[in-house]
This record gives C-alpha cells, structure tokens and sequence, in this order.
C-alpha cells in the first residue's frame, strides 16, 4: 500500500549550488546550472558522503564526531524564504550562496515546515528525502557582513524559520535549473503526543 501522496504542489529550481571541496573547507556554495544526485549527494561536493560525522544539532544523541548516516547531504531553501530575510536584513537580496544553498525552490509555500519524509522528485527521476528544518547559524554572517556592511548581525532573526531544509538522495539523477519538483508526503497523521514530547 502507498503511504506518499503525490501532492499538486511544485517547487522551480531557481538556482543550483555546489559548495566546494576545499581545505580548510568553506560555506558558501558557487552557481551552477546543473547538478548531478548521487546516492552520496551532489557529485564532488563538501557535503556528499553517505555518512557525516555528528556535529551540535544532534549533541543529545550522539558524541561529537561520531560517524552517522549522512542526511545533510543538500541544503534546500525557498527563493520566497531568500527575499524575506533580504527584506528583514534591509538589503535588496541575499545572494543564496553566502547561505551555502544546495538547491533554491520557488513555488512550495511554508517550506521550511514540509513534513520530514516527505520526497521532491523531479521529472529526471532524481529524488530527494526532507530531514528537518535547518536552524539559523552564524557562520554565514561573516559573508553577508562583507556584502553588506552593518548587516550580518541581522541573520538570526531574519533566517528564523526561513533557514531552509536538510534533505538527502533517495534517487539519483540530473538536476538542472528550471526543473519542476513533485512534493509528496507522507500520509502519516501527526503523532498525537508530539506537544506534550516538545514540552518536556
């Protein structure tokens, strides 16, 4: 039995990004008009790996830098999301590059909040697997601040709720830009103890 449901909500890949391989390693990403998913990530890629080690979003679970399985393989945001922290930033636009953005999407509305799970397949066959909602970090603020002098302290606030999604490759394939992005999700209902667990 199915348990995702193909949605009519699509997402337009706008931009494409690859951050990459370099030593000391960086965070930004540089365009590109394509890229190639495999089962460890973008193809010559920082992030690609089928494992990563632990770092402090999971510190409850496990000792830093112990070898997990990789699901911060990209980092997707909303070109919507983009335009609203440049507004709240008081700058005319934030350059997804500076964020370390993977892939930008226009189309999905409240796209940081999609249900972990959920898929985006593009019509190459190429799929991608929604972890959890990436939470604001200063790290790009040094970038941002050389752009925009006075204005990378701004990036907290702004980037909340807005910082995008991690998501890995459940599928491989091209992506390339102006590709359409199928949501499907997961026909679960929300877990009825999910207050009271956050709460505690």
């Amino acid at each position: 039995m199915p348990v995702l449901l193909p949605t009519g909500h699509f997402g337009t890949a706008v931009w494409l990004g690859r951050v990459p391989l370099a030593k000391p390693p960086q965070l930004a990403s540089t365009p590109e008009a394509r890229l190639m998913l495999r089962f460890s990530g973008v193809e010559g890629e920082a992030h690609s790996g089928l494992t990563r080690p632990a770092c402090s979003r999971v510190a409850q679970q496990y000792a830093r830098g112990t070898p997990i399985a990789n699901t911060r393989q990209l980092t997707l945001m909303a070109a919507e999301d983009l335009a609203a922290m440049a507004a709240a930033m008081g700058i005319a636009a934030l350059d997804p590059g500076l964020m370390g953005a993977s892939v930008v999407l226009e189309g999905i509305a409240d796209f940081c909040h999609l249900p972990p799970g959920s898929r985006l397949q593009a019509d190459s066959g190429a799929t991608l697997v929604v972890d959890m909602e990436n939470r604001p970090c200063k790290l790009p603020s040094r970038g941002i601040e050389a752009l925009h002098p006075g204005k990378g302290a701004l990036l907290l606030a702004a980037a909340k709720g807005r910082r995008g999604i991690t998501a890995w490759v459940e599928a491989e394939g091209v992506l390339e830009l102006g590709a359409r992005l199928r949501l499907h999700v997961p026909d679960q209902p929300v877990w009825a103890h999910l207050g009271a667990a956050r709460r505690g």
